[in-house]
């Protein structure tokens, strides 16, 4: 599975286990290494290899004995992590999980998790900061659980998921050009990848993935937002529009998205301007295209959009 994958990114080949445990502590996630003999010496047979691609973080580590791995705390990061060789236990406070060659998990970020691996396990890991799936979730669902994007631990069969095996094998292949300069081409295969993360794997976001709206009047609502986007929009006027009493708005909002319709309409806000930032070349300052969305506090706007997406909005514009 994944021959030869990263091979032109080899960091350390027939390495102390600490030593590659020191590199991945700095590159891939926080992480003690405890050694289940404590009496054997350790052999130089570890191997590790990594790169960045896009933002994210590929790599391939063995540490070619028995080792526990105690991880305390995943910050800002997510790991998808496969077993491509031997096999790995995940100890969770509340459940244990088994997984062999062929098999692929999620972990997220603040989760405390202990790590068992074979003396032949091997795996691949993909380290996705939190602000890149939240910034994908939006795009997707048009709102990010108050919590954050939180991954089901469910065990996924890579060969019962043929599709989501070739996207990652053809990412991996393509982190492995080291002749040209192709990061305007990474970012396609990176954004595939995230977007079929979400589908993958079950997740609190996923109700808005797979949202079937029944409600006549609820559909009218959301139309009516979008059309409206730059307005100030109040509960009143929804209620108007839907022909249904205030009360309705409200539950309606907190049984589709479990938001109220104010903050709702803000993430509506946000993600639009943030599209005309990255997209409309005739904006030339955040503050005028802050004005036309209603966001009259200026101070007040920049860190409600820096703590949805990571980023101020004047990054967001530069970048462009």
């Amino acid at each position: 599975m994944f021959t030869n994958v990263l091979s032109n990114a080899v960091i350390f080949d027939q390495a102390h286990p600490l030593e590659v445990s020191a590199y991945v502590n700095r590159h891939v996630g926080q992480h003690r290494l405890e050694f289940n003999d404590l009496t054997r010496s350790r052999r130089p047979v570890s191997r590790l290899r990594y790169r960045d691609f896009a933002g994210i973080g590929l790599s391939s580590i063995s540490y070619g004995d028995d080792v526990q791995v105690r991880c305390p705390d995943l910050q800002g990061i997510y790991h998808f992590q496969v077993v491509t060789q031997g096999e790995c236990r995940w100890h969770f406070p509340d459940q244990r999980v088994r997984l062999q060659r062929g098999q692929a998990l999620m972990m997220n970020p603040g989760e405390k998790i202990d790590l068992t691996y074979s003396a032949d396990c091997e795996k691949v890991i993909v380290k996705v900061p939190e602000e890149l799936v939240r910034e994908t979730c939006l795009e997707q669902t048009g709102l990010i659980p108050r919590a954050g994007v939180r991954f089901e631990r469910k065990v996924i069969e890579l060969e019962q998921s043929l599709g989501f095996m070739r996207l990652l094998d053809a990412l991996l292949l393509e982190a492995n050009e080291t002749e040209l300069d192709l990061s305007h081409l990474q970012l396609p295969y990176r954004d595939i990848l995230i977007r079929k993360l979400l589908q993958q794997f079950d997740s609190n976001a996923r109700s808005g993935l797979d949202l079937q709206i029944h409600d006549r009047s609820f559909s009218v609502l959301l139309a009516y937002i979008e059309a409206h986007i730059r307005d100030d929009l109040s509960v009143e006027e929804l209620a108007q529009v839907g022909n249904v009493s205030v009360r309705t708005v409200y539950n309606l909002f907190a049984k589709y998205f479990n938001v109220t319709p104010k903050l709702f309409i803000k993430q509506s806000k946000l993600k639009s301007l943030r599209e005309e930032l990255k997209h409309n070349a005739a904006i030339r300052n955040v503050t005028e295209i802050a004005l036309d969305y209603g966001f009259t506090h200026l101070g007040r706007f920049s860190s409600e959009y820096r703590k949805m997406f990571g980023e101020l909005p004047s990054e967001t514009l530069r970048q462009r």
